[in-house]
């Protein structure tokens, strides 16, 4: 890892209250959520054009998610590549969606995020290097090895999650795909991490070490 990598990877991040921070992560798509339960069944006409209701909560979901990563820049003062490409994909992939007045494209975010996430890693494992320790190495610390092994793990699960997705949008309702991103997304990611336990604890260094060792 490069010096440059070190110091952004190091980048202090100011502590908030926990609260803050997660209505901030996940609020939007609680709210998303909590929108399409009220409207799914309705539809709306704009300018001419009917839109169904999922699009309408897609309409509202883009402003709030933008703002949302926004406020949670300025008091965490940090945000990681995977919060900063959501939203870019959130703006770009909703608004197509709106624009064509076809809801399949924001149903594809999920698939182009994980498989995009997918491809670095992968890219910096045939370089010999964990990406994923440039971004996280500050709150887990660990050998090299352990880096590796996680990084492997990581880029695979993104790849399953791809898979995932693009099988619940494709061959299930709207109704399944909302519930599966809203619920069924971070619980995969929740106990993925949880399973992961027994490589932290092999590999995991101590932070006073790692302190020594800078």
């Amino acid at each position: 890892m490069t010096a440059s990598e070190t110091s952004a990877s190091q980048t202090p991040e100011r502590k908030v209250n926990p609260w803050l921070r997660a209505s901030l992560e996940y609020g939007p798509i609680l709210a998303f959520f909590v929108g399409y339960m009220i409207v799914r069944n309705m539809s709306f006409t704009v300018g001419g054009r009917e839109y169904e209701g999922f699009l309408a909560v897609t309409a509202g979901f883009i402003p709030l998610q933008i703002i949302c990563t926004f406020f949670l820049w300025r008091v965490t003062g940090k945000l990681s590549a995977i919060q900063i490409l959501t939203v870019i994909l959130v703006a770009a992939m909703g608004g197509v969606s709106i624009w064509l007045n076809d809801e399949r494209f924001i149903k594809m975010k999920p698939t182009i995020l994980y498989v995009f996430f997918f491809v670095m890693l992968g890219f910096g494992l045939l370089r010999g290097q964990s990406y994923l320790r440039v971004v996280m190495e500050h709150t887990l610390p660990m050998t090299d090895e352990g880096w590796m092994i996680l990084t492997r793990r990581v880029a695979f699960f993104f790849a399953a999650l791809a898979v995932a997705n693009e099988l619940v949008w494709r061959t299930m309702s709207t109704d399944a795909w909302v519930n599966f991103k809203t619920f069924g997304l971070p619980a995969a990611l929740f106990l993925f991490f949880m399973t992961q336990s027994r490589l932290f604890s092999k590999y995991g260094i101590e932070k006073d070490e790692t302190a020594a060792e800078g």
